[in-house]
């Protein structure tokens, strides 16, 4: 069991059955009557937002998670195979669970991949990404007065928003909190 006042970002808790992360949360201590927890809490099997206000003082039931570094091998029709370097296990995720992450997944690449009551529910890619540019379209010249972007593909089939000086084959690092252009590398 937990706190309210142990509420924070990334905390897992075990609602109705299910395990959610809080996302945001925020305090509010009213002039009139007791202080409470506002919360967005995101399931971890559906990804559904949940929001949710939670008296100061109540117990939360902790989500029971277990979180290992896996390696992502290869795709397999529309599972994401990965392995636990450790003991050489295998285990697949159906790509609902990860679809967002997909799109910057590269093989070989180590991610957290988050068990809930011994079932893979979700994974968090390392923060930064390298990834190649595979299509992106025409710079526009003379456009430098502001700071454009245009639409790129990345070699694992992601879409990422980058300026308009890069082209076809640059390699880019991305920050996969935002799924957002960081920097070009050389």
């Amino acid at each position: 069991m937990i706190e309210t006042s142990d509420i924070k970002k990334g905390v897992m808790v075990e609602i109705e059955g299910y395990p959610y992360v809080v996302a945001d949360f925020q305090f509010v201590n009213p002039g009139k009557g007791s202080a409470f927890y506002r919360t967005r809490l995101k399931n971890l099997f559906t990804g559904a937002v949940l929001e949710r206000t939670f008296k100061s003082g109540e117990k939360l039931m902790e989500a029971d998670i277990e979180e290992k570094v896996m390696e992502f091998i290869y795709p397999s029709g529309d599972n994401y195979v990965f392995m636990d370097s450790a003991n050489y296990e295998q285990i697949e995720l159906p790509l609902e669970k990860i679809k967002e992450e997909a799109g910057y997944l590269k093989e070989n690449t180590e991610v957290r991949v988050l068990f809930y009551k011994g079932e893979a529910t979700s994974i968090t890619l390392p923060v930064f990404v390298e990834l190649a540019i595979t299509e992106t379209g025409p710079s526009d010249k003379g456009n430098t007065v502001t700071t454009s972007f245009k639409p790129a593909i990345v070699e694992t089939g992601g879409t990422v928003q980058v300026p308009m000086f890069l082209k076809e084959g640059d390699r880019i690092k991305i920050d996969t909190r935002t799924f957002e252009y960081f920097e070009r590398l050389k």
